[in-house]
């Protein structure tokens, strides 16, 4: 692991020598960064991405002659205009390692972010995360979406699922809404009762509770959030209500799905990161390749968040809106997220620090 020296992280580095390209691991990013960091370059981030400024490719992997139940590999590309760098990163999840490295309490992800020069096209560097910049990426995009479209009044939160992800967006949410309570919900009831557990540390001021099913924590919340890896619906439109909040961030491949039809159909505004890769991915996907949902009607196209922060769209107009957010991850996020990193572990010099 490298642990810069404090005179290393204030001083100007060139690009490295051929050869001597620098590899921080996890432990050394996760302690240089923290999701609050990233929140304000995500926002930019995805603003730059819906004004054409930005190019990102993705492609999903399942290595296994198992097939996607096994494991996957997510691949991302990214540039964004203005940028002096551009990022590859490959994320990894498999079967046969996940159970055991969550029964340890280690990341169940694997994977790593390659750094660019975007003029000269150099490695600058290789970021060994574990899915650590993943994580915290998509973290800082659950408290963008927050900040955009859910009400102040909000003060109950539920989460459908217990892992990492699901953890990083309850947190996300209560640094920007006054969060009093927590519905937590697992398949597994004893990893449901950990994260309960855990976040009751973390949020001392919160009441935290288990769910017994998906359909108590929608009916109980004023905000859900679902972070799985499910291939089925978890939640049902059925069961919501007006004013409503929906963050999903866990069905980024064309196999998984948590959230069924009717919950886009009753959206009153359906957003995601990416019109083009919601029609590739996820729960949209499905719904629209199943000739469940039609996204030529007003009520149900998709508006992209940078449309949104930019201005360029409304968020929610309306306390009684239902409004669900579908992400399923750019790679400008990890670009962005990775300048960040590098910048505080003092890897880059200044001709290439992340703009502000």
């Amino acid at each position: 692991m490298i642990v810069p020296t404090e005179a290393e992280r204030t001083s100007v580095k060139p690009a490295p020598s051929r050869g001597q390209i620098p590899v921080y691991d996890a432990d050394a990013i996760r302690a240089a960064l923290a999701v609050a960091d990233l929140i304000e370059p995500v926002a930019a981030a995805f603003v730059a991405y819906s004004r054409g400024e930005g190019e990102t490719s993705v492609a999903v992997l399942y290595p296994s002659d198992r097939g996607p139940a096994a494991g996957d590999a997510h691949v991302k590309s990214a540039t964004l205009r203005g940028r002096p760098v551009f990022t590859v990163k490959v994320a990894t999840w498999f079967a046969a390692t996940a159970a055991a490295r969550a029964a340890r309490s280690e990341p169940t992800g694997g994977g790593l972010v390659a750094v660019f020069d975007a003029e000269t096209g150099d490695a600058l560097a290789v970021l060994h995360d574990e899915h650590a910049l993943s994580d915290f990426r998509t973290a800082a995009a659950g408290a963008v979406v927050a900040r955009a479209l859910v009400p102040e009044t909000a003060r109950v939160a539920g989460v459908v699922g217990t892992g990492v992800q699901a953890e990083l967006q309850v947190l996300a949410l209560a640094s920007v809404r006054r969060v009093e309570v927590v519905h937590v919900w697992g398949r597994d009831p004893e990893r449901a009762a950990v994260l309960a557990s855990r976040l009751r540390v973390q949020l001392s001021h919160v009441t935290v509770r288990v769910a017994t099913s998906p359909r108590a924590v929608v009916e109980a919340a004023d905000v859900i959030l679902t972070a799985t890896a499910s291939r089925e619906p978890l939640v049902e439109g059925a069961w919501l209500r007006p004013g409503q909040h929906v963050t999903a961030v866990g069905a980024d491949d064309a196999t998984k799905c948590e959230l069924d039809a009717a919950v886009l159909r009753r959206a009153d505004r359906l957003v995601v990161d990416s019109r083009e890769l919601t029609l590739r991915y996820g729960d949209v996907y499905r719904a629209v390749s199943r000739g469940e949902l039609t996204l030529d009607a007003a009520r149900t196209t998709p508006v992209e968040l940078g449309e949104i922060l930019d201005g360029r769209a409304p968020g929610r107009r309306s306390a009684e809106e239902i409004t669900v957010a579908k992400l399923i991850g750019l790679g400008v996020q990890d670009l962005v997220a990775a300048e960040v990193t590098l910048a505080r572990l003092g890897a880059l010099g200044t001709h290439h620090a992340p703009s502000a």
